[in-house]
């Protein structure tokens, strides 16, 4: 009895649907590792400014990516392109103006790229776009 309860622990840990901040970690983590695999140097990530947080700041070629991560795990309330509302953009241009100024790039090429990641209901990326320059 006691093994058929550890492993109906196990299963029901192992192949539950993730929740809303699970799945957020998971896009942020396949999105880093994403970029890193194309040559990007990652130089935060979660990064909290007065202004919001900035999801991934990464470089490739003296160019500074400041990237929102988008999941979903369905379409039902848009793609998570769609997701990305003009009070957000408004919002991640803030911070990244902010970043830019205390950093000191102001002579570095910056950009505003998203990654849009579809997840299934265990967390397993079924699509990944990453749009680079997109606001």
């Amino acid at each position: 009895m006691w093994l058929l309860r550890q492993l109906w622990r196990w299963w029901a840990k192992r192949f539950r649907p993730l929740s809303a901040s699970e799945r957020g970690r998971r896009a942020e983590r396949e999105a880093a590792l994403y970029l890193r695999r194309r040559g990007y140097h990652i130089l935060a990530q979660n990064l909290r400014t007065p202004f919001g947080e900035i999801d991934l700041v990464a470089e490739k070629d003296e160019v500074i990516a400041i990237t929102e991560v988008k999941a979903r795990s369905s379409e039902e309330f848009g793609t998570p392109i769609e997701a990305l509302r003009p009070r957000q953009r408004q919002r991640l241009r803030r911070a990244g103006e902010w970043l830019i100024a205390r950093k000191g790039w102001q002579d570095k090429t910056v950009r505003f790229d998203l990654i849009a990641v579809d997840l299934d209901e265990q967390g397993n990326v079924v699509h990944l776009e990453h749009i680079p320059d997109a606001f």
